[in-house]
């Protein structure tokens, strides 16, 4: 699991946040580790989750 916080409440990632994930993906393949998921998380309690919008 990864996940990230933007303070700013956005809750759609950002093209460097899908770009980063999927880098953090491909190395954990590598190690046999897979990514169950990516959240961002906002200070309201909201949050976004790669898995869940079909971006893993």
């Amino acid at each position: 699991m990864l996940s990230h916080n933007h303070p700013s409440g956005t809750l759609h990632p950002s093209e460097p946040d899908k770009a980063l994930t999927q880098k953090i993906k491909k190395a954990g393949e590598l190690l046999d580790i897979k990514v169950l998921d990516h959240l961002i998380l906002t200070p309201e309690g909201d949050y976004f989750s790669f898995a869940d919008e079909g971006l893993l």
